[in-house]
C-alpha cells in the first residue's frame, strides 16, 4: 500500500472532462507525433501498439500540454518512467483494437504522493468507463483468469495481476445493463461490487482528468482502432 494514502485521499475528487481544450492543429501535432515516435510494445495477443512519448520530440507541444494541465490541476510533476538512457517517459500512447481490461495506474514506488491522469484521445470513437472504486497499492491489472494471475516474472514498468479488488469491496452483483451495454469484453465476475462513476466519451479536442487511485478500464464499443495519450501526474 501507498505510504502517504492520507495526502493521496485529500488530493482525489470527481473525474473531469474538459471539451473543446485542444485545436484540431493541435491533434494533428500530437498524432503527427505519434507515427513519429518508435514502437515500445506491439501485444499481437492484446492487439495493442504501445509508443513511448519521449521527451524533447516535440517541444513545442510538451509545453501546450504542460501549460492547459498546470491550470487545471494546479502544480504538479510528471510522474515518468525512464528509457534505456535514464530519459523521462512522459507518457504513453496506445493504439487498440481491442478493449484494455480492468486496471489501476497507482504508479510504482509506494513512496510518492500520486495525483491525477489524463486521456487524450486522438480518434474520435471510443469510451472509457471510470469507477467509483479506488485501490491504493501498484499499477494492477484486476482479473480472475488463473493464466493471468500466474505471471510474476513482470518487466520494468508492467502492472501486476491481482484478483484482490474482490475482497476490498462489497460483495454486490455488477449492474447486468451496465455490463451489457459497455462491458461485455469483461466477466460479470470480475466487476463484483464495482460502481461505475463516470463514462467518457472520446471526443476529439477533450481531455479526461481522473485520480490515479480509480479504477477503470475501456469500453467495449470501438470501430475498428482508436489512439489515446495517456499521462501521469504526482506532488
Amino acid at each position: 500500500m501507498h505510504k502517504n494514502i492520507d495526502k493521496i485521499k485529500k488530493l482525489e475528487g470527481s473525474p473531469l472532462i474538459l471539451k473543446n481544450l485542444f485545436t484540431k492543429t493541435e491533434l494533428e501535432k500530437f498524432l503527427n507525433l505519434y507515427h513519429t515516435l518508435p514502437t515500445t510494445v506491439h501485444n499481437k495477443k492484446q492487439n495493442v501498439i504501445k509508443k513511448r512519448w519521449l521527451k524533447d520530440y516535440n517541444e513545442e507541444l510538451e509545453n501546450i500540454f504542460f501549460n492547459k494541465l498546470k491550470k487545471e490541476i494546479g502544480e504538479f510533476k510528471m510522474d515518468n518512467l525512464k528509457d534505456e538512457n535514464n530519459e523521462d517517459i512522459l507518457g504513453l500512447f496506445q493504439e487498440s483494437y481491442n478493449p484494455i481490461g480492468l486496471h489501476v495506474d497507482a504508479g510504482f514506488n509506494l513512496n510518492e504522493i500520486i495525483y491525477k491522469q489524463t486521456l487524450i484521445p486522438l480518434t474520435s470513437k471510443g469510451s472509457t468507463v471510470i469507477f467509483k472504486n479506488k485501490f491504493y497499492g501498484n499499477s494492477t491489472n484486476f482479473t480472475i483468469d488463473e493464466n493471468e494471475l500466474k505471471i510474476k516474472d513482470l518487466k520494468y514498468g508492467q502492472n501486476q495481476r491481482s484478483s484482490e479488488h474482490l475482497k476490498l469491496f462489497k460483495k454486490k452483483l455488477f449492474n447486468k445493463e451496465d455490463h451489457e451495454k459497455y462491458l461485455k469484453h469483461e466477466k460479470i465476475e470480475n466487476l463484483s461490487g464495482l460502481e461505475i462513476d463516470t463514462i467518457y466519451e472520446w471526443e476529439l479536442g477533450s481531455m479526461l482528468i481522473f485520480d490515479r487511485t480509480r479504477l477503470h478500464c475501456s469500453s467495449s464499443l470501438i470501430e475498428g482502432k482508436k489512439i489515446g495519450l495517456t499521462t501521469f501526474t504526482k506532488k
